[in-house]
């Protein structure tokens, strides 16, 4: 992923930044506990498409 797109990418919720997450292709957002995919090195930035993490989650720890 492109390092240029991600420092302008934010989540579409609460404008917050996302951290990339090489190993599972998302980009995290920790305030909300959102995965959002990364398909064909396009990110997926609609709420209907990411993914609920839990709380103890360790992407969110990273």
């Amino acid at each position: 992923m492109d390092t240029k797109l991600l420092d302008i990418l934010a989540c579409p919720i609460c404008k917050g930044p996302l951290v990339h997450s090489r190993d599972t292709r998302e980009l995290i957002c920790r305030a909300d506990r959102l995965a959002y995919p990364i398909r064909d090195d396009v990110p997926v930035m609609l709420e209907e498409e990411a993914r609920q993490l839990s709380s103890d989650d360790p992407l969110l720890a990273r």
